[in-house]
């Protein structure tokens, strides 16, 4: 498995599946789906192509058990970030133990393995199906995931995110607002007649602050912390000599367990409410555009349970935390598989220079072949 892992996570690397939402050129998922399936059928797995949306294609690939034992996702996602003020990042190199490349770490290195695996698992016999998920959209909106548990199910998902070999059992959410502030157009020599809605947004962005402060000072997660709240993006006005009529501010907030949308918007629209009580002429609409759920499993679940102890047999010992950042592994939880993330290390995740660990690429696959073998045999 040595050489051929290696040679397969170069030929990933080398397509080029630039998300196509995230960079307007962005080659997406095409050209490295066809791959991966055309690979797939040669190592006699049954395959899948799952059309999350026009162009935007998963695969899902299964070794096929005999019958009557437990079925085990191993999911990964195919698309990338973009590829600025990178030189060669789709010319794969190699120094010592590393593998160079733009999606090398995220995470064509976790896709790698889990081809791998489920191309050893097709030779062992085993009763349970080992099902591979090489989805798309993973970096924007993650269509491909939420796609894919509409079409299957397993009794465990692992999710192969970098983690430096570690047990990530938990990870936060995050809720997409927008507010939108009101004004009066006028010229700007008016002040009688105008009402500008970008000064307005003031308060708002006070109170933001304010909240944010308040999460941060009271976390409420032993392995995520605290939730928290950011003004991303704010654009507003017509002309500098008119009073702006509209003013838009975008809003993320990074939720952990226990953090409903529900209560969320609730947060926020208390600090609309109170900028109104304050000032008659505040007017704001309040607007969610996207939600992610957080995901958590418990440590004592049978695939965490498992997983451990083939990474402590290995000679490691594994350090189970929570992650700030959003992954798939929320969608499939939410769809009923207790699923955990489990990867191998590197950096340079939406980086100029990426790089992974080709010993821990290796290492990685052969703890993932013996969990395997223990849950579906």
């Amino acid at each position: 498995m040595t050489h051929d892992i290696v040679q397969l996570l170069s030929q990933l690397v080398a397509i080029n599946s630039i998300n196509p939402d995230l960079v307007p050129d962005g080659a997406g998922e095409t050209e490295i789906a066809a791959f991966v399936a055309q690979w797939c059928r040669a190592a006699g797995l049954e395959v899948e192509i799952d059309e999350a949306a026009v162009g935007r294609p998963n695969v899902i690939a299964v070794a096929r058990g005999s019958g009557g034992g437990r079925s085990l996702l191993l999911n990964a996602h195919m698309d990338t970030v973009g590829v600025a003020g990178m030189d060669h990042p789709h010319e794969p190199e190699i120094k010592g133990n590393r593998l160079y490349g733009r999606g090398s770490y995220d995470m064509k290195a976790g896709l790698a393995a889990i081809l791998m695996v489920a191309a050893q698992a097709k030779q062992l016999n085993l009763r349970g199906d080992v099902i591979v998920t090489a989805v798309c959209d993973e970096e924007y909106a993650s269509i491909g995931t939420a796609s894919v548990v509409k079409r299957v199910h397993a009794d465990a998902a692992i999710v192969t995110e970098a983690t430096a070999m570690d047990i990530c059992t938990a990870h936060k959410g995050f809720i997409w607002l927008e507010i939108e502030t009101q004004g009066k157009a006028a010229h700007g020599s008016e002040p009688s007649l105008g009402v500008d809605a970008i000064a307005k947004m003031g308060s708002v962005l006070v109170g933001l602050e304010a909240l944010g402060r308040e999460l941060q000072a009271a976390p409420s997660h032993p392995l995520l912390g605290a939730g928290s709240i950011h003004a991303s993006l704010i654009i507003g006005g017509q002309e500098l000599s008119s009073y702006p009529e509209r003013c838009v501010l975008s809003v993320e907030r990074r939720t952990v367990p226990g953090e409903s949308p529900e209560l969320v918007s609730a947060q926020v629209q208390q600090i609309l409410d109170r900028s109104g009580n304050a000032d008659p002429q505040f007017k704001a609409a309040l607007r969610t555009l996207l939600v992610r759920d957080y995901s958590e499993i418990a440590a004592d679940a049978p695939i965490v349970q498992l997983l451990q102890q083939h990474i402590v047999a290995a000679g490691r010992q594994p350090r189970i935390f929570g992650a700030p950042w959003w992954m798939d592994s929320a969608i499939l939880s939410a769809a009923g598989i207790p699923t955990v993330i489990f990867g191998p290390g590197g950096e340079g995740a939406h980086a100029v220079e990426e790089w992974v660990d080709l010993d821990q690429v290796r290492e990685c696959a052969d703890i993932l072949l013996k969990v395997v073998q223990d849950f579906c045999g």
